[in-house]
């Protein structure tokens, strides 16, 4: 079985807030320690460049994926949590849809 490569979001974090945001290097540097999982490089981004407005979030959300341990989170975020898909996807900044059909996957 192939071994998937992922991007290293440390070193390119790292570089990004070397570059751009020198004075939050201190602020950044517990996260940056651990190897970054999906869920923390959106945190980290929210964290960097804030929110942004509703017609930029459109385009971000189609170059998002999400491995198993990540939907696996996200899911047991819903549960221990008692939200519903809606508040779930909104919380995640993710579709409905696309909870719905990781339950279904993920769940049976």
């Amino acid at each position: 079985m192939e071994k998937i490569n992922y991007p290293n979001y440390n070193y390119i974090y790292m570089d990004l807030i070397k570059k751009k945001f020198p004075q939050r290097s201190e602020e950044f540097k517990p996260l940056l320690k651990n190897n970054l999982d999906i869920l923390s490089v959106i945190k980290v981004n929210k964290m960097l460049f804030g929110e942004e407005d509703r017609s930029g979030k459109q385009t971000s959300q189609k170059y998002r994926s999400y491995n198993k341990e990540a939907i696996l989170r996200i899911l047991n975020y819903q549960k221990v949590y008692g939200l519903n898909n809606t508040q779930t996807a909104q919380h995640f900044n993710i579709s409905r849809n696309s909870i719905t059909k990781w339950k279904r996957l993920f769940r049976k």
